[in-house]
């Protein structure tokens, strides 16, 4: 059982630490830690899952600050990816999870543990780290870590009128979440497709990002996300507080059609929105800009560890973001 904020509070008392590599052994601590400071739990098995990444030849690369009565105290990691560039794989991770007690923010540890996380990306290969911080956080990489910020993804946000708020409900009240699910669960399934794998579209625009292959597919299963086949087209979508698209395989023939569509299926399943994220000048960037109104959203960074790689040509979706 995880203890609570306020047990934990009484415990973190002194300034002095310990730091541990992440690991299979230490990842529930991680599970502990993201309790106390969101104060929202997530199964432990879901940190083991996310940050199990041997799939791309390194794993568990990260770091654990304790207290001295061995309580997790700060932690930060990366969540190794591999990189198509110019048709070479690349060794490359994504920044991830950075959290600090309450009591110990302001000491130091974000950075101490993230300059020990480099230098272990370093002896285990990793030539490039990227991340989308939040505007929170984006001063502390470019400022104490010294992150390049390449351009700011935009945010396509899509009004669903005319529903009832079926998710928000769920959402609010817990007993109602089993019934939504089986619900929304009943209505995406008439749209699954056998494959369930979308075509990264920046590559297909001849930009470089992230490689999808089979172990990248496996891997991400430990988000609840799926691939959905409305008309000629493909959507890689989450139901998280509206529907996500994470990436797509579109035409400009088919946008209209499967984009009205896709809101009468948000309709049916109770959601008020649908989001995309998506670097600028992708051809999807062009579809959704000639219709909706975009926004910016998250910062796009680079810490560039032995790579030399022109930085510029790398682009992302929402799908390569370890929240989606």
């Amino acid at each position: 059982m995880l203890p609570s904020i306020k047990d934990m509070n009484s415990q973190v008392q002194t300034a002095e630490y310990t730091v541990e590599r992440l690991s299979s052994d230490n990842i529930k601590d991680v599970a502990v830690l993201h309790n106390m400071v969101y104060n929202r739990k997530q199964p432990e098995v879901f940190f083991q899952k996310k940050y199990d990444t041997v799939y791309t030849g390194a794993a568990y690369i990260g770091y654990v600050a304790y207290n001295a009565s061995r309580f997790p105290i700060a932690y930060y990691g990366v969540i190794p990816t591999l990189l198509s560039y110019n048709g070479e794989t690349i060794l490359a991770a994504q920044s991830a999870d950075t959290m600090t007690h309450p009591q110990f923010r302001y000491a130091g540890l974000f950075t101490a543990l993230a300059k020990q996380t480099f230098d272990l990306c370093i002896a285990e290969g990793i030539q490039l780290v990227f991340g989308f911080p939040n505007q929170n956080s984006l001063p502390g990489f470019i400022g104490k870590l010294n992150w390049q910020l390449t351009e700011h993804m935009d945010c396509f946000i899509i009004p669903v009128q005319g529903g009832l708020p079926l998710e928000k409900l769920a959402n609010k009240f817990s007993f109602l979440k089993p019934m939504y699910n089986w619900y929304s669960n009943r209505l995406l399934n008439k749209f699954s497709v056998s494959q369930p794998d979308v075509a990264n579209s920046v590559l297909s625009d001849n930009y470089n990002g992230v490689l999808r292959d089979e172990g990248y597919l496996h891997y991400k299963s430990y988000s609840t996300t799926r691939v959905i086949q409305i008309n000629q087209s493909k959507l890689w979508i989450k139901l998280q507080h509206g529907l996500t698209i994470g990436d797509a395989e579109i035409t400009k023939t088919d946008f209209d059609t499967t984009m009205n569509q896709l809101m009468k299926l948000a309709r049916k399943l109770g959601i008020t929105q649908i989001q995309f994220h998506t670097s600028p000048h992708t051809s999807l960037h062009a579809l959704f800009a000639e219709r909706y109104q975009p926004v910016t959203s998250f910062p796009i960074i680079f810490k560039d560890l032995s790579s030399g790689l022109q930085l510029k040509s790398i682009k992302f979706t929402f799908a390569d973001i370890d929240v989606f």
